[in-house]
């Protein structure tokens, strides 16, 4: 008995720790992604430096740059309520289109939401805003499809994830940046797409993790506690209705 609430104990206790881990990951992660969507906008990293950049230092980043979107080659990413865009009730989708720069790359840009029944391009016509203009959002990087996200299915112009190279190989836009740009500017006449700033609002929740393993370790200890003096009681009590000859031998 001992030994299997000792092991039971050890990984409570470490589940209590690593949770403890957690939150400070998280809060460091908070503050990290707080401190970046405050920055006034940067300029667009140069095409050059494309190869060079790595999400770590880069995700979130807020950019402005001057470029012309290209409506024709617009993609629908399937959307859900988000986490970054309290704004967005879901479902519906995310409308990225390609902008093209002055040198003919591409930065593939999430202009924002539309909800159902609005994916079609004609049905908000007067968003789709032509020639160059400045746009203003955060740098994003794509979404690997996991085991249980479906495939994009390019003859109906729809995808799950966010897959910039699956897009921009089914809508044949090249040389494109390996990084999307979360549209907040401009917003387009008649609000479709509906553009708009992230917001961190991650869930912290590790702390009541932490103090609930912690708690089950200590209750296992209390409940051992009392399996073993109870235990005691009863071995000193069996030993003192044995007979005198038997308590003799046993002793």
């Amino acid at each position: 008995m001992l030994l299997p609430a000792a092991l039971t104990f050890a990984v409570l206790v470490a589940l209590g720790t690593w949770q403890i881990q957690r939150k400070a990951w998280k809060e460091g992660l908070i503050a990290l992604l707080t401190e970046r969507l405050a920055q006034p906008p940067s300029a667009l990293p140069a095409p050059s430096t494309w190869p060079a950049l790595n999400q770590a230092g880069n995700e979130y980043r807020r950019i402005q740059f001057s470029g012309e979107f290209d409506h024709g080659k617009e993609s629908l990413v399937y959307a859900a309520a988000s986490t970054f865009r309290p704004d967005v009730p879901g479902p519906g989708y995310w409308v990225f289109t390609p902008a093209r720069l002055a040198d003919g790359s591409f930065v593939i840009v999430n202009r924002g939401f539309v909800p159902e029944g609005r994916q079609d391009a004609g049905s908000r016509a007067a968003g789709q805003i032509a020639g160059r203009l400045e746009i203003v959002g955060a740098m994003r990087w794509p979404e690997s499809r996991g085991w249980f996200s479906p495939s994009g299915d390019s003859v109906h112009n729809l995808w799950f994830v966010r897959d910039l190279k699956a897009i921009a190989e089914a809508k044949d836009i090249g040389p494109v940046a390996p990084f999307y740009v979360e549209q907040e500017l401009p917003v387009p006449p008649g609000g479709m797409p509906q553009p708009g700033k992230l917001v961190v609002r991650l869930r912290n929740e590790h702390l009541q993790y932490a103090l609930t393993w912690y708690g089950l370790a200590v209750v296992l200890v209390v409940v051992f506690g009392v399996w073993a003096v109870n235990s005691g009681r009863e071995g000193v009590g069996e030993d003192a209705m044995q007979p005198p000859q038997r308590r003799s031998r046993s002793l």
